[in-house]
């Protein structure tokens, strides 16, 4: 696995606040997607966002927990664990490592990125594919085969500048999609909607996400958890700060149990009646598990992490020439492929992913806590393909093995 992303710049250089001003101003005025703007190069990551979806798995022991647990009221709360501790991973952990937070790589349409986790849970496997490019959309699969338990979805978000930079949907200021977790051996899902988040820290030249609004887990079997979020307040406060409920659906008033505490900290589970603590969750505790992926020379050319190679390595060396010139081939090999299609009447085959005809239980489950699918924003809903998957081709090994890529 490559390091380069470990050598990104942190915060403004000197030398760049010059540029950081002027990009600010441009984004100020700026009356579109944001994600099309060109930020200054200290901000630029070597990571593409078909890659983020990598950080719902980086804890595959708590991911399979839910799992073990046989009292479906105790197996809802697992699950709220789980998608608790994966947001330091999903939204901070990166600005953590960099020093702030980066502008990922904007994917192209059938992007991939695949990987898996090899650990005490056993293998956890992760599909990652850019699904559409307007709007831009990334379905992802994470799955445990052993445990039973698969974790799909997919997500839209478009940027615009207020006071601060919003992910939103049009009217919902959140990101668009969902993602549904399902246990096998209990034939339950849980349906995740997606928190609302915006960029702290841009006038200090240190960007890092915040989050706010709430999100909620319905499950089938009956239980809702309702995550409110708070950022930082003028006066007091801490950033990153939550405080969730686990309830009988339709019974907000009766919690089973209580969260609080801080997303990117520890947090505290109490019984709801009796307020006693029954568990917690230290991130710095929970030992995350890396990623691994094929080496480059034995990915398909689609791979995310070979297909964006050479923009990366001049990313990292501050070569904005090269890095511009090598996206300009990227994407003029994107317009061409689109133009193609366009001319013989068909779409782009996506990999792994489908876009579903029917989807009555995550309308089912959505209505319970009055969400909107949305799916005109996302080009349809998106669901994992095993069909597809089974017959996926293997990773290519030699250059030109793509004819679509050669155009």
């Amino acid at each position: 696995m490559s390091s380069a992303s470990e050598k990104e710049g942190s915060a403004v250089p000197p030398q760049a606040k010059g540029s950081w001003t002027s990009f600010l101003k441009s984004i100020a005025s700026f009356n579109g997607d944001l994600s099309t703007m060109t930020a200054p190069p200290f901000i630029l990551s070597t990571k593409s966002l078909v890659e983020f979806s990598s950080y719902w798995g980086e804890h595959p022991s708590v991911f399979v927990a839910p799992t073990k647990e046989k009292d479906p009221e105790k197996r809802a709360l697992r699950v709220l664990i789980w998608f608790l501790s994966t947001l330091k991973q999903q939204y901070a952990s990166r600005s953590e490592k960099l020093g702030s937070e980066k502008k990922p790589l904007n994917p192209f349409l059938g992007e991939l990125f695949l990987g898996k986790w090899e650990d005490e849970a056993g293998t956890t496997q992760l599909v990652s594919e850019q699904v559409s490019h307007h709007p831009p959309v990334t379905a992802y699969c994470i799955s445990n085969a052993d445990a039973g338990i698969r974790l799909q979805g997919y997500n839209a978000q478009k940027a615009s500048f207020s006071r601060t930079i919003n992910v939103k949907a049009s009217y919902a200021h959140t990101q668009i999609g969902h993602a549904l977790l399902h246990i096998d051996e209990y034939n339950e899902t849980y349906l995740i909607t997606l928190p609302a988040l915006h960029i702290e820290g841009l006038i200090t030249g240190s960007p890092y996400v915040e989050l706010n609004r709430c999100s909620y887990i319905q499950s089938s079997s009956g239980y809702t958890a309702k995550i409110d979020y708070s950022g930082k307040g003028w006066i007091s406060g801490k950033k990153n700060s939550f405080t969730a409920s686990l309830y009988p659906e339709g019974k907000e008033k009766e919690p089973i149990y209580t969260v609080d505490g801080q997303w990117t900290d520890a947090f505290t589970v109490k019984d709801g009646k009796t307020k006693a603590v029954v568990d917690s969750f230290d991130p710095k505790k929970t030992k995350v598990t890396p990623l691994t992926v094929a080496p480059l020379n034995e990915q398909d050319e689609m791979e995310s992490r070979r297909a964006w190679k050479k923009v990366a390595d001049a990313i990292t060396k501050g070569d904005m020439d090269t890095t511009a010139q090598e996206k300009s081939l990227i994407e003029n090999r994107q317009r061409e492929m689109r133009k193609v299609e366009r001319e013989e009447s068909r779409e782009w085959n996506r990999r792994f992913f489908t876009r579903a005809d029917k989807y009555p239980l995550v309308e089912q489950l959505s209505a319970k806590i009055g969400e909107s699918i949305n799916d005109n924003q996302t080009n349809g809903v998106w669901v994992f393909d095993q069909d597809k998957a089974s017959q996926a081709k293997p990773p290519s090994t030699k250059e030109g093995d793509n004819p679509e890529l050669r155009k």
